[in-house]
């Protein structure tokens, strides 16, 4: 890879917790409109990864590299400005408020306000559900209409990075494939996706690459039929 196909390059990240080392030099990049999965059990430093990409945690160590910056010394609000939206572990809807409102929250940019009703059409095309309920509240909707309602609010910051969180968790097998099967058309538009996740089938489904991490360090790497034949779901079923 050339620095003009990378989407983002996350360079020699480290990271403690009360001086307990999680991340040790964790290095990788996502080519520029490809799928990239991050795959790990219980504690191997995933989610921390995430959060240090979003900017919830600053790292002690290394680089982020996202559009020509180091977002280390972005603000985590500007980094949507930038073109990053996340799809929170957890889904974290509002909700008492409604399905449209969730979603017009996420377009709260100035350059995703601009194309915002043409975006809120894509997304109900994308998830027909949310448009028969936009006017319920989202907290009376399941999970896994919850997650649609998750992944259709990044959607509207119009990123050219979605990070997505943990997007099988808690999900039905049915609903994980009907996701995974969304998360492959929001591909085909030509976005970066950066998948942290522990269904390691269901991801690969849609990623062309991914990492492997454990005890907080990159242990195997590759493309995703290699990937898969070594990840089995035993050995990557677990927590963050």
């Amino acid at each position: 890879m050339n620095e003009t196909t990378i989407a983002i390059e996350v360079q020699n990240l480290s990271k403690a917790y009360k001086n307990v080392p999680v991340l040790h030099d964790v290095s990788f990049a996502v080519e520029r409109g490809t799928v990239f999965a991050l795959l790990g059990a219980n504690g191997s430093g995933k989610t921390t990864t995430m959060r240090c990409v979003t900017g919830l945690i600053r790292p002690f160590g290394g680089q982020i590299r996202f559009a020509g910056a180091n977002l280390l010394s972005v603000p985590r609000h500007k980094r949507v400005d930038l073109g990053i939206a996340l799809c929170p572990e957890g889904r974290q809807v509002f909700p008492n408020m409604s399905v449209e409102e969730n979603l017009i929250l996420g377009s709260f940019c100035a350059h995703a306000r601009a194309h915002r009703p043409t975006t809120l059409r894509t997304v109900y095309e994308l998830f027909p559900r949310l448009a028969e309920r936009k006017t319920q509240k989202a907290g009376l909707m399941s999970g896994g209409e919850q997650q649609m309602l998750a992944l259709g609010r990044a959607l509207m910051a119009r990123p050219r990075l979605m990070l997505l969180d943990e997007p099988s968790l808690g999900l039905s097998p049915k609903m994980v494939q009907i996701l995974f099967e969304a998360i492959g058309e929001i591909a085909s538009m030509g976005l970066s996706i950066l998948i942290v996740e522990q269904n390691a089938q269901a991801v690969f489904s849609v990623a062309q690459r991914g990492y492997v991490l454990a005890l907080g360090r990159v242990v195997t790497s590759g493309r995703a039929v290699s990937l898969t034949m070594r990840c089995r779901p035993e050995s990557t079923r677990g927590g963050r």
